[in-house]
C-alpha cells in the first residue's frame, strides 16, 4: 500500500500539469482553426 501511495503522489501532479496544459492548447487551436475558417470565408 505505501508503494501505491508513492507512486500516485509522484506521478499525480504531473498528470495533472499535462492534461491542464492539452486544455489550455486545445482551447488556443480552436481559436486559431476559426480564425483561419473566418479568413477562408473571406
Amino acid at each position: 500500500m505505501e508503494q501505491w501511495m508513492s507512486f500516485i503522489q509522484d506521478l499525480g501532479f504531473p498528470i495533472f500539469v499535462s492534461f491542464y496544459l492539452m486544455h489550455r492548447v486545445e482551447s488556443k487551436l480552436v481559436a486559431i482553426h476559426d480564425a483561419l475558417v473566418a479568413m477562408k470565408a473571406h
